[in-house]
């Protein structure tokens, strides 16, 4: 099977690599490809093995970095040189002279087409060469031999190394074909790839071949088409002041074209591709990046790929437009979910709906959709209803404001204000039926705030059950266990809220009430409507279970240090190897027992940590050993606690400054009743705004320990390969497997690994998503940004100045005391860090979001929302963090 016709059902991805697949496929649905023939993977398989090259090359690309470019090319340059003095197998050689033999010497492209390369999901566009009009067996062979070994270009290994791709399963498969003697060529994007816009098509055109285009050579005509209106909208003639030409004999050349006044393709020939790729696009039903060639008239395809730069839609439509926005950009989280944690969160929403009347089940709802393993959250509906649009930019003020900013762009569109709704009465009945029975205990809040946060607590405790498993065996266990998940650990959401809007509300209100009597405050207002005053009461609150759990973890490393083996062991020891002791139980007795006791506390707790699919810190403490690690490089005066109690002094004395000023105001006894009322419910409430968060946590926490001992049930019955394994499967998938039908589960989930690990590789998270396609991934300041002043949204007053420490995930860093932290954003998991940390930076954030509240306890200046701080900024920058006026200055 070294030979492979585009006709051939034995061209697969694995045997014709990505190009050759794609083009049998296309040649199949019937679209014009030059003829020819695919050189199976086999060839170049049974080549490096006849050669004995296998384990040179291993040892070659073993260790190597995506980063270190010189190191890779020198890889790639020794590869590619054992690869020109090889030998092609005999009955290699013969079968390709006999394909090419049915193309009487006529020129052929000769084409590389990896096994990775191509894909849906990985272009590896340009990662391997390609060699045009090639002539005569003896050409063709040389050009065969040089298309496998660009299976080793320095930028094919690095590719390979940033996208976990292994080495050894990389292959390379050679297309040959007849040669298109194109008079233009370009290629064609089947949506706009710089906005996303689906109904935007766009051409790059040139005349001859289309290697000037590809290679950067030439700037080429520039056409975009309304597909949905089959019109052309913009055409800009670039200067293709070259072109690429093949040449007698064989091989091409550059020539001289200036042809700036000359439109490559004529309007009906910019119409008729576009409409051939909306048909290519319907085919593979996505976005296509198509190379094509005309000659003679003739429309040739020679390759169509996915737009891996795409983010996925939940839905495409263009009429009514859909908006969704990011639930991690609220969350601090912007990892990738598991299937069972999308579904857990979307039952969790689903349940909490009935408290408005909404009877949906969690796999219909299109509130709360998933996209590219991320939850969506879908905002167009409230966006048309005039009461919705003030509640969501309130809302969106404080919760996150640049998607806020985002909206508000949005807003004015014809096509999402087109038919704007009005509240029907059923509307007003659920609101009114959820408003009600909140009202009395609002105003209880209000008269007693204490009473009110202790009866909450209560409350909660009260909740969390853990189920009664009585089985017989594991189906009847797992079913049990899905049952009490679906029943009673999602319904606790639509238990808990009605009680804690009562508690936050009144806090917030009194935050608000407080803004207004410090109106004058030359520190003024934000973008998120609280002034920087007001925020500075919020420092050091109590009872908030984050901070408490920040400063447990203080007290931990406090019993470290002193005790002398405990110290010395934390010192000597790598924090993979004291996870493995601690599980072990084989620290030094005082550590044991102190990470013990934390890890009762919340060992449920980890980073991305709503969800379920996560491993808890009690699973793997590597990042808790870390955080203690950095913790004992504290020094005495800069200990949490006592940064903690400086803040609660500093609010106390904020508080009687602001007194003492309504004092001395007209009705100043009352301006200054006011002042202590407000303070005292703001310390009092402001704090519990993470109790719903950390209930939801612990009863994850249980739901994932049943979840594990059924996990473990299949695995020791061979039906999965780990515990773990459950969490890629689907809610429903687990209640088929809970009435023991039988499926390929293994594979399913292997599947699933390898979808979730390429989105947890994905770089760019978009705030904003629109059905149209479009994406929106600036935050706040993207227009109005300097190279050394950068702005964002202040949520925590101060100023501070320190080195940069950028952190992408917080299981593998250590900060040093006073650095600036600077991360795409941030969930409770991340807050220990904030105990060395000297400000924080987040790409995504409000004044509500965790990082936010506990940056104010702390005390710490904060800027969130700023737009791509991860990449502007750079790791040991100094800079200086204002976090009472947004702005962060590069020194």
């Amino acid at each position: 099977m070294h030979i492979l016709s585009f006709s051939s059902p034995e061209a697969t991805l694995e045997s014709a690599g990505g190009k050759g697949t794609n083009l049998v496929r296309l040649a199949r649905a019937g679209f014009r490809v030059p003829p020819g023939f695919i050189i199976s993977t086999e060839a170049y398989r049974e080549f490096v093995n006849a050669n004995r090259w296998l384990a040179t090359i291993q040892s070659v690309v073993e260790n190597l970095s995506a980063e270190d470019a010189s190191a890779l090319e020198k890889a790639s340059a020794q590869i590619r040189a054992a690869f020109v003095v090889g030998k092609m197998p005999d009955d290699i050689e013969s079968t390709i002279r006999t394909a090419y033999a049915k193309f009487d010497n006529k020129p052929v492209a000769v084409r590389s087409s990896a096994t990775a390369e191509d894909l849906p999901d990985l272009s590896f566009a340009g990662q391997q060469d390609t060699y045009l009009n090639v002539i005569g067996i003896d050409q063709l062979l040389e050009a065969v031999i040089n298309c496998w070994s660009s299976l080793w270009t320095a930028r094919a290994i690095g590719y390979r190394i940033r996208n976990g791709i292994d080495h050894h399963d990389a292959a390379l498969a050679v297309v040959v074909q007849e040669m298109v003697q194109s008079e233009s060529s370009g290629v064609l994007f089947t949506a706009n790839p710089l906005s996303g816009l689906r109904s935007e098509s766009v051409i790059d055109a040139t005349f001859g071949l289309g290697e000037a285009l590809v290679s950067g050579q030439v700037e080429p005509d520039h056409y975009v088409v309304d597909t949905l209106g089959n019109k052309i909208i913009s055409k800009t003639l670039g200067a293709k002041k070259i072109s690429t030409r093949s040449r007698v004999g064989g091989g091409v050349e550059v020539i001289e074209e200036n042809a700036k006044a000359r439109q490559v393709l004529s309007d009906e020939n910019i119409l008729h591709l576009g409409t051939i790729g909306q048909k290519i696009q319907k085919e593979y039903n996505f976005p296509q990046d198509i190379e094509w060639a005309l000659s003679e008239d003739k429309l040739y395809i020679l390759q169509s790929r996915a737009i891996t730069s795409l983010y996925p839609l939940p839905k495409e439509s263009f009429d009514p437009l859909i908006i969704w926005f990011s639930l991690g950009a609220f969350q601090g989280m912007l990892g990738a979910m598991t299937p069972l944690g999308q579904d857990t969160l979307r039952m969790f929403f689903s349940i909490a709906g009935k408290m408005f009347g909404a009877q949906i089940r969690y796999d219909e709802t299109e509130g709360v959709v998933p996209a590219g393993e991320r939850l969506w959250i879908k905002i167009s509906d409230v966006m048309r209803n005039p009461l919705g649009r003030r509640v969501y930019r309130t809302v969106l003020g404080f919760g996150e404001p640049s998607v806020g900013q985002i909206l508000g762009k949005l807003a004015d569109e014809l096509r999402l204000r087109a038919g704007e709704a009005h509240l029907k009465f059923s509307t007003v009945r659920a609101i009114l039926g959820f408003l009600l029975p909140i009202l009395p205990r609002a105003a209880s809040s209000i008269h007693d705030p204490e009473k009110t946060r202790s009866g909450f607590n209560a409350f909660i405790e009260s909740q969390l059950i853990r189920p009664n498993i009585t089985g017989d065996d594991k189906f009847t266990r797992l079913a049990q266990r899905l049952q009490f998940m679906e029943e009673r650990a999602a319904a606790a959401l639509y238990e808990v809220f009605p009680r804690f809007a009562p508690v936050l509300g009144p806090a917030i209100a009194s935050l608000a009430i407080l803004t207004r009597i410090t109106s004058n405050d030359n520190k003024g207002q934000t973008d998120h409507g609280f002034s920087m005053t007001a925020l500075e009461v919020t420092r050091g609150l109590p009872n908030n279970v984050t901070t408490e759990m920040d400063l447990a973890l203080w007290r931990t490393a406090s019993d470290i240090r002193a005790d002398r083996d405990s110290l010395e062991t934390f010192l000597a020891s790598d924090a993979l190897t004291l996870a493995s002791r601690y599980l072990n139980g084989t620290l030094p007795e005082t550590a044991q027992k102190a990470i013990a006791n934390f890890m009762t506390q919340y060992g449920m707790r980890c980073v991305g940590e709503i969800d379920i699919g996560q491993p808890r810190w009690r699973e793997e403490p590597t990042s808790i050993m870390q955080t203690l690690q950095s913790y004992l490089q504290i020094p005495p005066d800069m200990a949490p606690d006592v940064l903690f109690e400086r803040g609660a002094k500093a609010a106390e004395e904020t508080i009687e400054k602001l007194a003492l000023t309504a004092r001395r105001q007209p009705s100043g006894w009352l301006k200054e009743r006011m002042v202590r009322g407000t303070a005292r419910r703001i310390r009092v409430l402001m704090g519990m705004r993470e109790a719903p968060k950390f209930f939801l946590v612990r009863m994850l926490g249980i739901v994932r320990n049943e979840l594990l001992a059924s996990g473990q049930e299949f695995a020791d019955a061979g039906i999965i390969e780990k515990p773990e394994d459950l969490f890629f499967l689907h809610f429903y998938e687990l209640q088929a497997l809970a009435n023991q039908e039988l499926r390929d589960r293994k594979s399913l989930i292997a599947e699933r690994h390898n979808i979730y690990e390429r989105e947890a590789r994905r770089k760019q998270i978009p705030r904003v998503l629109v059905s149209d396609g479009r994406t929106f991934y600036e935050g706040l300041g993207v227009l109005a940004d300097t190279d050394t002043v950068i702005s964002g949204s202040p949520v925590s007053p101060g100023v501070a100045e320190g080195n940069v420490h950028i952190v992408f995930d917080p299981r593998g860093a250590q900060l040093a005391p006073g650095e600036i932290l600077v991360c795409l954003g941030t969930d409770p998991a991340w807050t220990p860090l904030f105990m060395a940390a000297g400000g924080l930076i987040t790409e995504v954030g409000g004044m509500m979001t965790h990082g936010s509240v506990v940056a104010r306890e702390y005390g710490i200046p904060a800027v969130v929302g700023v737009h791509q701080a991860t990449t502007r900024l750079k790791d040991g920058q100094r800079i200086r963090i204002d976090g009472t006026a947004g702005k962060i200055v590069v020194l």
